[in-house]
């Protein structure tokens, strides 16, 4: 599940999106779900 500010890439083009408002359901690019990128520090 997505949160607000959590960022997606698509692994087939390299798309990202970073979620400003979650409205439920799966981010979907090049007919595959998103990536969740993990938070680096």
């Amino acid at each position: 599940m997505a949160a607000k500010y959590d960022v997606f890439k698509c692994e087939e083009c390299g798309n990202v999106v970073k979620v400003l408002n979650f409205g439920g359901g799966t981010l979907v690019c090049c007919g595959q779900d998103m990536v969740k990128m993990d938070e680096k520090t």
